[in-house]
């Protein structure tokens, strides 16, 4: 009976330590600032990794959700949130009209950039530049978070 007790104390005891370890480790790879990241200004040039027409499409819907919240004073990440149905996370003042101006402001603007850097060939900007002015703010929002 004193040699069971005497293995459980053993046992205890090392999970102790290694609790001990575990957190010391944790902290020391940074495990305080863990989830204070800053959100990014959506008004400054971010950098896009990756190549090829799904890093593309992408870089130009995520490029065009910043230039729509730079607009509207407000991070990429509300913007995101306000527009999904059932977040319950409120539009904050904005109406349906300005979102959606933005929204057509921010994506155009992107797809020049793009053109510019060789994204999207000259003859196909036209083309997907006509689809963001002519779709329906639902048919573009459906189209943005279906990638």
């Amino acid at each position: 009976m004193r040699i069971a007790r005497s293995g459980a104390g053993v046992i205890l005891l090392f999970l102790l330590v290694a609790a001990v370890v575990l957190v010391v480790v944790e902290l020391g790879k940074g495990a305080v600032g863990y989830g204070s990241e800053t959100v990014a200004n959506p008004c400054h040039t971010r950098s896009f990794a990756g190549s090829g027409i799904d890093a593309t499409v992408q870089r130009v819907v995520l490029d065009g959700l910043d230039g729509a919240a730079c607009r509207l004073g407000t991070s990429r990440e509300a913007l995101v949130l306000s527009l999904s149905k059932g977040s319950g996370f409120p539009h904050r003042h904005f109406d349906r009209a300005t979102v959606e101006k933005a929204l057509r402001a921010g994506m155009l603007t992107a797809i020049d950039r793009a053109e510019q850097r060789g994204d999207i060939p000259s003859f196909l900007a036209p083309l997907v530049r006509q689809a963001v002015q002519s779709l329906s703010l639902d048919q573009l929002l459906r189209g943005a978070f279906g990638l």
